[in-house]
């Protein structure tokens, strides 16, 4: 597999990961191709960037269902630098997810903890005092709106693991496709066969000093769904 690179410089690059790709191995033993396998084939001197070697140059990541903008360190000192933008919090990220219903307001923040509960995120927390609950805010804006689905922006001011998904389940309007958080029995938009959700824009700073501003056009396959709702 050939992954697109929408942006390089003498310290970092930008990729437009697809759906259905994992960014990195879980453990040694995976044998699943993941987007780390396939950059470090084609760029061998990331097996040396990072903090760990099943994650080279990886600073950030999206879950394997998304698709979209990812930035990738090209040497140790721009590894740390990245890192601390998303830490810090500095880095702006939207995304487009089209999900069942409308919110009841064109826009807004949602504003939920979560805790982890198994491998799923949750924002039920009452009663369970042993959950590690970690703040999350996300914000959200109208795009487009169709007689069952409305297509949102969607800008999370923390990076927690399926965050997006999480809060918009909380609020009553999961992503269309989602596997793990949106309803088993809903049928899907026509054509759809993967999640609606797709990280569009990163704002950032490159270690060379330039502000950045990196987009991922939207898929055709969810561009071609977005065509038949309308």
């Amino acid at each position: 597999m050939s992954i697109p690179v929408i942006y390089e410089d003498e310290r970092l690059f930008a990729v437009n990961k697809p759906a259905g790709l994992s960014v990195h191995k879980t453990h040694p033993q995976d044998r699943h191709e993941t987007l780390a396998d396939i950059l470090v084939a084609e760029r061998p001197y990331l097996a040396n960037v990072g903090e760990d070697p099943l994650r080279p140059g990886i600073v950030h990541r999206l879950d394997k269902a998304t698709s979209g903008v990812m930035v990738i360190a090209k040497d140790q000192e721009a590894f740390i630098e990245l890192k601390r933008q998303f830490q810090e919090r500095t880095v702006r990220k939207e995304y487009l997810a089209l999900v069942y219903g409308a919110p009841g307001k064109l826009s807004g923040t949602i504003d939920l903890p979560l805790g982890k509960v198994g491998t799923r995120q949750t924002t039920q927390l009452k009663g369970r005092r042993d959950l590690t609950v970690r703040e999350a805010v996300t914000d959200y804006e109208t795009s487009l709106t169709f007689r069952d689905y409305t297509l949102l922006r969607v800008l999370p001011r923390t990076g927690r693991t399926h965050q997006i998904r999480v809060h918009l389940q909380a609020i009553g309007h999961p992503i269309t496709g989602d596997p793990e958080y949106g309803p088993r029995k809903a049928s899907l938009p026509p054509g759809l066969n993967r999640m609606f959700l797709h990280a569009e824009r990163l704002e950032l700073t490159s270690p060379t000093g330039a502000r950045l501003a990196l987009e991922a056009p939207l898929p055709t396959s969810l561009q071609d769904v977005l065509s038949a709702l309308q």
